[in-house]
């Protein structure tokens, strides 16, 4: 298969007026969009004009004068990316003069760049070679000898890529993708002249520097100015297959190109809804986990965690696994097994699991991830509008004039869409950040929020209700919409309930810390400054209170009409990358596929027909539920595909005491985990790069996964599930995940319409995609609700019972990291390591002082739930009273500090509200030391020769 790179047609696609010109390029007459520049209309006529500094990732710049055309009836010669089409415009693009002036162009470029093609690691992919002899260039008068820039040493910081300056034509197309796309404005040109050339941040080394490693530079240099390492090791690819980002809910599409079996690099697709060609430092470099040496690929067994590993053959290990479970539920009853689904896997290896569990073991006890962080976000938008999930698409927030971020850090957890949103900004919207941090939202270059909202953690009810109450008692609110679109008696109850004195700002800000008039001024700018979009992450569901969160801001999107258009929506910003996917395979306890109640009779009835076994009416048991009843001697084993619930959810003593209580607890999963120290049977997982299937991602958007390689460990995960019904007795005879995907659609009314050769020809489908919606719905609730009228409900603030004191007087918040990725176990695995080597605590220098603690100290952090050390970050991007750190690192435990305190409705953990101390400590803790030597002993794995 000839490799090609993606068509560049050199200048972005004109902003659509619904106008078309008409003009004559070349002789042949062309209708394009108004706007269009000559370079892009003649390219999408398949002439191509030769080009440097052009690309259409950026706005045209017409530096490089390699583009001019002659234009009938003008003087000179335009630069084509410059120069937008008019009606009757006669434009040539080849002309003696015109030949003579790009090669005049040309010979100064060459005559300043070092000739070493044969050993240069862009040849045969370099467009400076190739426009050479696209303008005829054989002869350069001015010499060879690039004396300006020869001997400029590389930078080979950054782990990734290298820039070479050498190399570099001064193009600026890696400056302005760098502001423009990524929106960091880590890049400049410094100089003048034959003296210019391309400076990261002030004259810095890239890893040194403010670049944030997204690629977007690399990918636009068209030199090998800024290489990737692994083109350089490996050489240009020969193929390319084209998929989707297993990292967090943007659901980045990607060029995977390949030379022979071995991946060079990942390229985002230009054509990718999610990304428009855009990527962040995790989806773009941080694959190399997927042949990492810590990673398993043989089965394995034990009988006791006390005993190694044994490494078995995948018969042996999926007999046993059947036999195992057959065994405890004959033993203690049905319901003593159960499952956990994984949100790192694709829709169809989601769907297949939760149906082992209610086919093969005859019960309700599956759960998922979900249930850690966005579970409240389910709860909460079904309740108010009838369908569990946001109502937007990406694109959307370029039509916004307000945007109001809450409990969420995009910079660092969804950093594509992130840079979308500074677009948007830059180009005027204002911006509301309601967070106890100072994010990089807050304040970074040419971006500032108009307000910032540093609310004390636990307090996002109090907050929310004070910007309800400014709404409706200075009649901000829109009746209109109210009236049409949903139930007045409801809205009067509610607006009646926030009007109440005590809920004003005034009253609040006791409970929140800040300022009543900062509420004022922010709840009047959402109300009043146009199109308003929320967009919310885990600050706002993991709370004791976060269902109640979800509803309270679906109260304010109604309240003030900015529901159902481009521009305006409730958005929750998914963690990881299919948990909005293991949500709608039907990965909850309670509900089948599509959100319906596993106690409908007639959803009941159509799953039976089809998988030809009598279902259990039943809830089962969440994963909180199963670790309760675990301990408590009633529920034996369980099936975890892909999740470390030991390092991911709350109170880690007590998920091992549960786990430690279990007879037979089977891991599937990449890496031997934390979970997998409990574990009796692991089996080894596949990539994403190794599997075909879909994801769907935070907009709903379901998108191809498609296998680039062949499984290392011999099998796909799906049919690694398959093989484990078969055994437990099921008539499982899938073929490929197309047939999965086909009985997900025949079975789940938003997925009607989904099929792999509609996703491949389309690219991706948003649902609901059914006949009522052939298409797809970008935009949800259009016409009226999904749930019929929107529902305004009372969320009345209710204070945690997590309380600080003396004894704990700091409340511990938790997040993200840009280069890190949930619990670590891909991203420590890859470079990644070089910006995020540890987990940090984050201490305003007031509580700094006051405990006589520096920077990089050594800290006990400590709560009623558990203990943990980890040096200091002395910062005052959280407030006093207030610390903060990630959970990447399973030798911090973070979670061994948090709570079992949950949401009212969903029992997802507090992780943001957790009262602690922290003293001065002299490095980890004995409790730290211990489980990482319990750790190396239960990793263990036995001779080959004991295994044989």
């Amino acid at each position: 298969m000839t490799f090609t790179r993606e068509t560049d047609h050199g200048t972005p696609p004109a902003l659509a007026t619904g106008k078309s010109v008409t003009l004559t390029i070349d002789g042949e007459t062309v209708t394009m969009p108004e706007g269009t520049s000559i370079m892009r209309a003649a390219s999408l006529t398949g002439c191509s004009i030769p080009k440097l500094c052009a690309t259409d990732n950026v706005e045209s710049f017409g530096s490089c004068r390699l583009c001019l055309v002659e234009v009938e009836g003008r003087n000179g010669y335009p630069a084509s990316c410059t120069t937008p089409i008019v009606e009757g415009m006669v434009v040539r693009t080849q002309s003696e003069r015109l030949k003579q002036l790009r090669r005049g162009v040309m010979e100064l470029y060459i005559s300043d760049h070092p000739l070493d093609c044969l050993t240069c690691p862009a040849n045969g992919d370099c467009e400076l070679q190739e426009q050479a002899g696209a303008v005829g260039l054989r002869d350069v008068r001015y010499g060879y000898d690039g004396a300006t820039n020869m001997g400029q040493a590389k930078d080979q910081s950054n782990p990734y890529f290298d820039f070479d300056p050498s190399k570099c034509i001064v193009c600026s197309r890696c400056v302005r993708a760098c502001d423009e796309v990524q929106g960091t404005f880590a890049l400049t040109i410094e100089g003048r002249g034959f003296d210019s050339k391309v400076s990261p941040s002030q004259g810095q080394d890239f890893l040194s520097s403010e670049c944030v490693s997204c690629g977007a530079c690399v990918q636009a240099c068209p030199t090998a100015t800024l290489t990737e390492k692994k083109v350089v090791e490996i050489g240009t690819p020969d193929r390319a297959v084209v998929t989707t980002c297993a990292y967090c809910g943007v659901g980045c599409t990607f060029r995977a190109e390949m030379r022979g079996a071995e991946l060079v690099r990942m390229v985002p697709w230009k054509e990718g809804k999610a990304n428009r060609g855009h990527s962040c430092v995790k989806g773009r470099f941080a694959w190399g986990y997927a042949q990492h040496r810590d990673r398993i690929l043989k089965p394995m067994i034990r009988a006791s965690v006390e005993e190694p590993w044994r490494e078995v053959s995948w018969e042996e290990a999926i007999a046993h696994t059947a036999s195992e479970f057959k065994r405890i539920q004959s033993q203690y009853g049905t319901r003593s097994i159960g499952g956990i689904t994984s949100s790192r896997c694709t829709n169809e290896e989601t769907f297949l699991v939760q149906k082992l569990i209610r086919q093969g073991f005859g019960n309700n006890n599956v759960d998922t991830c979900a249930r850690v962080c966005h579970s409240p976000t389910g709860y909460g938008l079904k309740t108010t509008f009838g369908t569990s999930a946001g109502t937007q698409d990406f694109d959307s927030v370029m039509q916004s004039d307000v945007i109001l971020v809450i409990g969420a850090n995009p910079t660092d957890g969804h950093p594509v869409f992130a840079s979308r949103m500074k677009k948007r900004l830059r180009q005027g919207a204002k911006l509301i950040v309601i967070d106890p941090r100072r994010t990089d939202l807050v304040k970074s270059p040419h971006v500032e929020a108009a307000h910032h909202l540093p609310l004390r953690p636990g307090t996002n009810v109090a907050m929310l209700t004070a910007l309800a109450h400014v709404i409706v008692t200075e009649n901000l609110f829109d009746e209109a919409f109210i009236r049409e679109r949903c139930d007045w008696d409801e809205f009067m109850d509610w607006a009646a309930f926030v009007a109440e004195p005590s809920r004003s700002p005034e009253a609040v800000e006791p409970l929140t810390g800040v300022k009543a008039e900062d509420v004022r001024a922010a709840a009047r700018l959402y109300a009043t400054g146009g199109n308003g979009a929320i967009y919310y992450g885990l600050g706002v569901t993991e709370h004791s209170q976060g269902s109640s969160t979800v509803m309270a801001i679906a109260n304010l999107a109604m309240a003030t009409g900015n529901i159902g258009r481009e521009g305006v929506g409730v958005n929750p910003l998914r963690g990881q990358n299919n948990v909005q996917g293991a949500c709608d395979m039907g990965s909850f306890p309670h509900e089948f596929s599509g959100y319906r109640h596993v106690s409908d009779d007639a959803v009941r009835e159509q799953f039976e027909q089809a998988w030809g076994v009598a279902l259990d009416a039943e809830p089962g048991l969440r994963i909180p539920n199963m670790l309760d009843a675990a301990t408590d001697g009633t529920f034996k084993g369980i099936f975890i595909q892909g999740e470390d619930i030991l390092q991911s959810d709350p109170n880690t003593h007590h998920v091992a005491a549960g786990l430690a209580a279990m007879e037979c607890v089977v891991v599937q999963d990449l890496f031997l985990n934390e979970t997998a120290n409990y574990a009796h049977v692991f089996l080894p997982g596949s990539t994403f790069l190794e599997k075909d299937g879909t994801f769907t991602n935070a907009e709903r958007r379901i998108q191809r996964v498609r296998k680039v390689m062949a499984p290392l460990n011999g099998y796909g995960d799906w049919e690694i599930v398959q093989l484990v019904a078969q055994a437990m007795g099921l008539n499982w005879s899938y073929s490929h995940p197309s047939e999965i995907m086909d009985e997900i659609a025949a079975l789940t009314p938003t997925f009607a319409g989904v099929h792999y050769d509609r996703l491949d020809a389309e690219g991706s489908l948003q649902w609901p995609a059914n006949d009522a919606a052939p298409d797809g719905t970008p935009t949800m609730h259009i016409d009226g609700f999904v749930r019929g009228r929107g529902k305004f409900v009372v969320t009345d603030y209710v204070p945690t019972d997590e309380k600080t004191g003396p004894r704990f007087p700091l409340l511990l918040t938790t997040g993200r990291i840009l280069s890190q990725y949930n619990v670590g176990a891909q991203t420590r695995r890859t470079a990644n390591e070089a910006w995020h080597p540890e987990d940090r605590l984050e201490m305003h220098p007031s509580d700094a002082e006051n405990r006589g603690i520096k920077d990089g100290d050594w800290v006990s952090l400590k709560s009623r739930a558990g203990e943990t050390s980890l040096r200091a970050l002395i910062t005052e991007r959280v407030a006093p009273g207030v610390v903060y750190t990630t959970f990447h690192h399973p030798d911090t435990q973070a979670n061994v500090i948090t709570t079992d305190y949950s949401d009212w409705a969903t029992n997802c953990p507090e992780y943001k509200v957790t009262a602690v101390q922290v003293m001065p400590s002299n490095g980890p803790s004995d409790w730290q030391r211990d489980y990482a030597s319990q750790a190396r002993h239960s990793r263990r794995i036995a001779p080959l020769e004991a295994a044989e």
